[in-house]
C-alpha cells in the first residue's frame, strides 16, 4: 500500500495505560455484550466471539506493514509507519464506524488479540470524540483462552446423553423437544449429512467451538447439568467437533430414536427440499434459487457416488432428475419419494446400523419420540 505523501500524517499519541477495563469473560459472553473487534479483518476471519464486529484499526496490508517495520526498528518506528499510513481522513472515518457502532450498541466493550497497543490506540480516538469505551484485558487470546478452559472443564462435569437413530428419524425434533439439549447442527450452520449444507458459509472451527463453549455456559448458568446431543460424527460439513467434546461423546449414552420408513422419508423431504429451496429463492431469487437448489443436490449425489455404487448412483440421479424437473417446470414437488427412500435404505441405513452395531454396550433406551420423551422426564 502507498503511503499519501500529501497528507500530514496523524501524531499517534499511544496512553500507557488504558482508560476502562473489563476481565468479566464469563458476564461479556453471556449477557451478549456487544464486541467491537478492531484487529484486521483476516484475524477475525480465523475466529472472534458471538456479538463481535469487525471495524478493524488497520486493513490487512497495512497491519502486514506494520507489523513489517516492528519487527525490523521496533515499536515506536512501527507506531510512526502507522501513522503514516492511517492518515487524518482514514482514522477519521473509523473513528466515525466506531462512533455509530457504541451509538447502536448500548455497554459495548472493545478489543484487539491481546488488549495491548491497537486497542489503547482505538479507545483514545473513541475518548477523544467523546465515546468512553471500555477495553477487554487481554483482549482476544484471553477470552480465547478462558473458553478453552472452560470448554474443558464444562465436557468434565456436564452429563451428556446422545439421540441417535437412523437418518431423517427426527432427532433434531426430538432434542429440541427434550429442552436441555446442545444444538451442534444449528451451531454448525450444516445438517451433518452428506446433503445437509446450508445456504451461507459455515462458521470457522474457532468461531463454532467458542459459540459451542457459550452455548453451554448458558445451560450451566440456567442450572443444567445433564445435556442431551444428536450423535454426531466428528466432522459436521466442515467443522470439527472438539477432542474434548468427542472424547465426552464417546463416553456417553445413547438413546435411540425409532422411527418408520414413511416418517423418516417426510422429515427429509421438509428438510432437504422446501426448506433447504426456500432458503437459496430468499438469497438468490426463484430461478438462480432453484438453480443452486439442483447444483446443491446433484454435487451432494456426486460425493457419495465411489461408496453408493455406480449403478446405484446412475439410479439414484434419474431419479433426482425426475424429481427436481417435476418441481421447477410444474410445481409438482411429490416425485421426490423415491428417491429419498433409496438414500435411505441402500446407503444411510447400512452406514449408520454399522456404526450402531460398535455402540451397542452404551444403548440405555430405545423408542418412539414420546416414549423417549417420558422416559427422560423419569431420569
Amino acid at each position: 500500500m502507498a503511503v499519501d505523501k500529501t497528507s500530514k500524517p496523524a501524531i499517534v499519541d499511544v496512553p500507557r495505560e488504558p482508560g476502562r477495563t473489563r476481565a468479566d469473560y464469563r458476564t461479556l459472553l453471556l449477557s451478549d455484550t456487544p464486541l467491537l473487534d478492531v484487529r484486521a479483518p483476516v484475524e477475525f476471519q480465523k475466529g472472534a466471539f458471538p456479538r463481535s464486529v469487525n471495524l478493524p484499526l488497520m486493513s490487512d496490508e497495512e497491519r502486514h506493514l506494520v507489523g513489517i517495520r516492528y519487527k525490523e526498528s521496533g515499536q515506536d518506528s512501527a507506531i510512526k509507519l502507522g501513522a503514516e499510513l492511517v492518515t487524518p481522513q482514514i482514522r477519521q472515518e473509523r473513528v466515525n464506524e466506531w462512533q455509530q457502532f457504541a451509538r447502536n450498541n448500548q455497554n459495548a466493550a472493545l478489543y484487539c488479540f491481546r488488549g495491548g497497543l491497537r486497542s489503547r490506540i482505538s479507545q483514545h480516538w473513541l475518548s477523544q470524540a467523546g465515546v468512553d469505551l471500555p477495553l477487554v484485558e487481554g483482549g482476544y487470546k484471553a477470552i480465547r483462552t478462558f473458553l478453552i478452559q472452560t470448554l474443558e472443564e464444562l465436557c468434565s462435569s456436564m452429563g451428556i446423553t446422545l439421540v441417535g437413530g437412523r437418518t431423517g428419524n427426527g432427532k433434531t425434533l426430538l432434542i429440541k423437544r427434550l429442552g436441555n439439549m446442545l444444538d451442534l447442527e444449528g451451531l454448525a450452520h450444516h445438517r451433518g449429512s452428506s446433503f445437509g449444507g446450508l445456504v451461507g458459509a459455515q462458521p470457522s472451527n474457532i468461531d463454532f467451538e467458542n459459540a459451542l463453549c457459550v452455548e453451554m455456559m448458558r445451560q450451566e448458568e440456567a442450572g443444567i447439568s445433564q445435556l442431551f446431543i444428536e450423535d454426531e460424527a466428528r466432522l459436521i460439513g466442515r467443522v470439527c467437533l472438539p477432542d474434548v467434546l468427542m472424547e465426552s461423546m464417546k463416553q456417553a449414552s445413547i438413546v435411540i430414536l425409532e422411527t418408520d420408513m414413511q416418517t423418516r422419508i417426510k422429515n427429509c423431504f421438509d428438510d432437504y427440499v422446501p426448506d433447504l429451496l426456500s432458503r437459496y429463492i430468499a438469497e438468490k431469487g426463484r430461478d438462480e434459487g432453484f438453480n443452486g437448489f439442483k447444483d446443491h443436490h446433484r454435487g451432494s449425489l456426486s460425493r457419495i457416488q465411489k461408496r453408493f455404487g455406480g449403478d446405484n448412483y446412475r439410479c439414484a440421479l434419474e431419479l433426482l432428475e425426475f424429481a427436481m424437473d417435476k418441481h421447477e417446470n410444474h410445481d409438482d414437488s411429490s416425485h421426490y419419494s423415491g428417491f429419498i427412500e433409496m438414500l435411505l435404505s441402500d446407503y444411510y441405513d447400512p452406514m449408520y446400523d454399522y456404526q450402531l452395531s460398535k455402540k451397542e454396550q452404551r444403548i440405555v433406551f430405545k423408542g418412539t419420540a414420546d416414549e423417549i420423551v417420558s422416559w427422560s422426564h423419569a431420569l
